[in-house]
């Protein structure tokens, strides 16, 4: 996963260059309780001398991949999955690099353990597993504390990327409170280790407005506020004062939302991105993944984005996020506005189809894909087979958290209308999806390109066998990040988020066999990144959106010049420096 050369840079000037020295304050037990500076066993002798250290390290000198083979012997002894990722954070809280080194070197494995599911275990654990602060704790009674407490991570030039959470969302387990912070931690270590964001220029933020979890109320050592979770317009003048915050302290921060609970998450993203380059991860990013994994699967079956239909079963955030990406998509590359491109599109929930008769019922976000009633007037909608024979989909998505919802009547139906249906069950954890890939294999005949939210090992039907795609969004919001902040883009336009879905669809496997999976897998997600984001740089400066100068125009060029930024996990000289 490195995207390191071994070549001379020519952009080994930048701010942001991996090829300078560290320049490091710090000496003695300082430097060694410092994580961005700590190199433990692996200082050489003229740093030990340099900075202080003899008498505080054993005589023996290692390198940094002696160093990860004990890590990794003591992460094995660990007994369950909970235990490996409290093992992880203190490793990350006393050495940095080795902490990242060790993950990109076993990737596959322990991916699970540092994210999804085994993070959503730690974060319901928050507070008995409590040792040490990481992050911006911001909570709705000091409202006029938030600015000070911001300012104390840094200068406006210090802060590339902000990762802020209300926790009440969180990875499908719900409202965790003051624990969502780990969250935002989470995100911030995967946008480092996926797309080289530098880890000491990110901000991992938590705004605690209480907990409508009794479990945790209850909970004589939870760490929160106390008290059932605000909301209204106290909640949204706490975002706003967050917001305008972290904008005058951090002004070329990019602003990541994560896991806001339904009420919240599209509309304060509709509030804030006209005016700043801002995300949300559960509306956009799993949008995005999806997207680059239906245009693969369109190429595929030779289907034109403008012709597809899609059904959509599961109309919360992720649902709905991904019909806006679709909609913007098709938007972007036709003459059609988004409200004819909407058509396209039929959301299911728990009411049946959702129609414009629910009225209040229906939440923001899926206000736009409501049918109208006159439509199907006399005809069935109550449920998701009605639908998909009425609409004979190209496409369906699962986004319901319903297990065995894609029943084997319902995908032969679409097999009996379509060559090569398009079925993407994504609901996390892996009981929750809607149908199994070896199910869906069989009641197609090997026909269905499938894509699913959790990994999944390949199927066989007659004697061939078929890749199971992973909807993964960590394939493609670090690269987001990493395009938005090398760029300085001043916001983070539709056909910038449409640029990274077609860079990463270009490298769908199953584009050069058929049989391989439709989204590239996350071990080869550095190389992922790289081409996302030089595919939104170039979309900002096209759009007139990116800030920066000096940004170049040819592509080996803006190559070298987005690796050369990239932090990675190896051990720089360190040069000493006065505070």
């Amino acid at each position: 996963m490195s995207s390191s050369t071994s070549k001379q840079s020519n952009y080994g000037d930048l701010p942001l260059s991996f090829a300078k020295p560290l320049e490091c304050p710090w000496t003695g037990t300082f430097l060694l309780t410092s994580p961005p500076f700590n190199k433990g066993s692996a200082f050489t002798k003229e740093e030990r001398k340099e900075f202080g250290l003899h008498g505080l390290l054993p005589p023996g000198v290692q390198s940094l991949d002696e160093q990860v083979q004990r890590a990794y012997d003591q992460y094995s002894s660990r007994q369950d999955a909970l235990a490996k990722n409290t093992f992880m954070t203190s490793m990350k809280e006393q050495n940095e690099v080795l902490y990242y080194k060790l993950i990109n070197d076993h990737l596959k494995e322990m991916f699970s353990i540092i994210y999804t599911p085994t993070e959503g275990d730690a974060i319901q654990n928050f507070s008995r597993l409590f040792r040490k602060p990481e992050g911006c704790f911001l909570n709705i009674l000091d409202q006029d504390r938030v600015y000070d407490n911001l300012a104390q991570f840094g200068k406006p030039d210090d802060i590339d990327y902000i990762v802020v959470t209300d926790g009440e969302e969180i990875l499908g387990i719900g409202d965790q409170g003051v624990g969502g912070v780990l969250i935002s931690v989470a995100k911030s270590v995967i946008t480092t280790l996926c797309a080289g964001v530098h880890p000491s220029r990110t901000l991992a933020v938590v705004l605690d407005c209480g907990t409508d979890n009794e479990q945790l109320l209850k909970d004589e050592l939870y760490l929160g506020l106390r008290q059932p979770r605000v909301r209204g317009d106290k909640y949204d003048k706490f975002v706003d004062i967050f917001v305008q915050s972290a904008r005058k302290l951090y002004p070329r921060a990019y602003i990541h939302f994560e896991d806001f609970g339904l009420p919240n998450a599209r509309r304060l993203l509709d509030l804030y991105r006209p005016h700043m380059a801002c995300f949300n991860d559960d509306v956009q990013g799993t949008g995005c993944v999806t997207l680059a994994g239906v245009m693969a699967g369109l190429e595929i079956s030779k289907v034109k984005m403008t012709d597809m239909r899609m059904v959509i079963f599961g109309s919360g955030t992720a649902g709905t996020g991904i019909a806006d990406q679709v909609r913007d998509a098709i938007a972007a590359d036709s003459e059609k506005s988004k409200e004819e491109a909407a058509k396209q599109i039929w959301c299911v929930d728990k009411p049946g189809l959702l129609m414009k008769s629910h009225g209040d019922r229906l939440t923001h976000a899926q206000v736009d894909y409501a049918r109208d009633d006159k439509e199907w007037e006399n005809i069935s909608h109550d449920d998701l087979l009605s639908v998909v024979k009425q609409v004979r989909p190209h496409i369906l998505i699962g986004t319901s958290t319903k297990p065995k919802a894609f029943t084997e009547e319902i995908i032969k139906e679409m097999v009996k209308h379509v060559e090569r249906p398009i079925i993407f069950p994504l609901s996390n954890p892996t009981r929750l999806h809607e149908a199994d890939p070896k199910d869906i294999n069989e009641w197609t005949k090997g026909k269905a390109l499938i894509a699913t939210g959790s990994p999944f090992p390949p199927v066989e039907y007659d004697g061939k066998k078929y890749e199971i795609a992973e909807c993964n969004n960590s394939t493609c919001f670090p690269g987001l990040a990493l395009g938005t902040i090398l760029s300085r883009s001043r916001l983070l336009s539709d056909k910038m988020l449409v640029a990274a879905v077609k860079a990463l669809a270009a490298m769908s496997p199953a584009l050069k066999d058929p049989d391989k999976g439709l989204l590239p897998d996350v071990v080869d997600v550095r190389e992922i990144s790289v081409r996302i984001a030089k595919a939104v740089i170039e979309q900002a400066v096209e759009e007139g959106l990116a800030t920066e100068q000096g940004i170049p125009n040819n592509n080996d060029d803006l190559d070298e010049w987005v690796r050369e930024q990239m932090w990675e996990p190896r051990y720089r000289p360190l040069k000493r420096v006065t505070k």
